[in-house]
């Protein structure tokens, strides 16, 4: 997630992520990660990406939404399960990710040995107790220093805890990303390890364990 702006504060309100929010969840993608590796994938990938969270049991997502403009400001999503739901979305819709990242792969055919990696791959979760997987969050540049991020974020743990899952996890680049890393650790996030990707990029794996009831 980029740095977060000052920015004129708006009214938004989060909800869950819907099949017709799609288009603005990419739209906002595309804007706040200009330089990203999915972002160069183009919109029909990240429309197929963004979509199986709306649509599959065990996906959670929400939306800040402006309700005066009906725009779509920014978006969290994550599955309950990582291992199980990104299995069952390669089984199920690996053809319509394969047309989608064609044009992708035509500009640059290097790209096919990263391309599942990339999206399906969060490096190896972390031992112990069952996590979900906080896989995405973006907010549109006018809206970010607002704390649209945080309140997705919240959100999101609120339901997969609702859900079951004892905790989360998830990674982000660990070089020329210090706003992001210090509003995960300001977030309560524990930074769990540092890996390399095969590409040669540094990443930070955060976690996140749920207080059992009556603790």
């Amino acid at each position: 997630m980029p740095p977060e702006q000052k920015a004129t504060r708006v009214e938004y309100e989060v909800l869950p992520i819907h099949a017709s929010h799609i288009p603005q969840v990419v739209d906002v993608h595309m804007r706040a990660f200009p330089d990203f590796f999915l972002t160069f994938l183009g919109p029909q990938f990240l429309k197929q990406f963004y979509a199986s969270f709306a649509s599959d049991p065990m996906g959670v997502g929400f939306v800040a939404w402006e309700p005066d403009s009906g725009r779509v400001l920014g978006v969290v999503v994550g599955p309950v399960n990582p291992a199980g739901y990104f299995k069952r979305l390669l089984k199920r819709r690996w053809w319509a990710f394969c047309l989608a990242s064609c044009r992708a792969v035509l500009r640059r055919p290097t790209v096919v040995k990263r391309l599942a990696r990339a999206v399906f791959y969060r490096g190896e979760a972390p031992e112990g107790t069952n996590r979900s997987l906080l896989s995405s969050i973006a907010v549109a540049p006018e809206a970010q220093g607002m704390g649209l991020g945080r309140a997705l974020v919240n959100a999101w743990l609120g339901e997969v805890r609702r859900r079951g899952s004892t905790g989360a996890f998830l990674t982000t680049d660990a070089h020329n990303n210090e706003s992001t890393n210090r509003f995960y650790q300001k977030s309560g996030w524990r930074l769990e390890k540092t890996y390399t990707t095969p590409e040669g990029r540094a990443m930070n794996r955060y976690v996140m364990d749920f207080a059992s009831e009556g603790s």
